[in-house]
């Protein structure tokens, strides 16, 4: 198994991405961490993987909360011994006009997915580098980090920033052989996407349904994304096959962006 003996936390991982990432791993070997602000979800998660005899606990956790993070660390340290795995899964949207973009709209976005992160991979950093045995933290981006979009504009920027970060980031722990990567998904079909689709549906007077729809049929590979897709490329980054990979950010996309 390809994370034997490995710790991971996976934030978000409550439902959609950070689930199937969790599952995934745990079927790899990996003792889990799952961590999400709906506590409730991440506990049945971690119960499903611990029923297909897994090792994992669940966690409640705001990304944004300094204190709740240092605390998640400390459980994934109390129960498994130490921390091998990060990813940065958390993360939220809004769409609206630009003219309608609020401060509170941009620091909603940037506190979570942004900030959030930061908060995350410094806590889950410190531990590794303590450990002295390197470590792998994976952090979830989007093709709309490649681009901008109209009714996007502070997500879009949110995940450029995660892109830039997951650079800054692999060159400043590259000494303590920690690999950062990140993961640039498209369209998943996931909870998150079914808010999306109604939001964009009420921007652009459509009907419900009718957004994601036109969307699939840009996708090359003909078909919605699914999270196990997503879950693949992040089981690579944190083997050992990707030990030789940093600063890297990997489309998983079908093939909807180029670059």
């Amino acid at each position: 198994m390809r994370l034997q003996g490995k710790v991971a936390i996976v934030t978000g991982g409550a439902q959609g991405i950070g689930a199937a990432i969790s599952r995934r791993y745990a079927t790899e070997g990996a003792r889990m961490v799952v961590a999400d602000r709906n506590g409730e979800g991440a506990s049945t998660v971690a119960s499903e993987i611990s029923d297909r005899g897994g090792e994992a606990i669940g966690v409640t956790v705001d990304v944004t909360n300094r204190d709740q993070v240092e605390s998640m660390v400390a459980s994934a340290v109390e129960r498994f011994g130490g921390v091998d795995i990060l990813v940065n899964n958390a993360g939220v949207i809004k769409l609206q006009t630009f003219l309608d973009v609020t401060e509170d709209d941009w620091n909603y976005m940037f506190d979570v997915n942004c900030k959030g992160m930061l908060w995350c991979s410094q806590a889950v950093a410190r531990q590794m580098i303590e450990q002295h045995r390197g470590g792998k933290i994976i952090n979830l981006a989007s093709q709309a980090g490649r681009r901008g979009e109209a009714l996007a504009l502070a997500y879009c920027a949110s995940k450029a920033c995660v892109i830039s970060m997951t650079q800054s980031l692999a060159l400043a722990l590259a000494p303590h052989r920690i690999n950062v990567n990140g993961i640039a998904p498209g369209i998943v079909d996931t909870q998150l996407w079914v808010g999306v689709d109604q939001q964009f549906a009420k921007l652009l007077d459509m009907n419900v349904g009718e957004p994601i729809a036109k969307f699939v049929e840009t996708i090359p590979l003909g078909r919605i994304e699914q999270p196990d897709d997503v879950a693949g490329a992040a089981l690579f980054l944190a083997s050992a096959e990707a030990d030789y990979i940093t600063q890297q950010t990997l489309n998983v996309d079908g093939g909807n962006w180029p670059s």
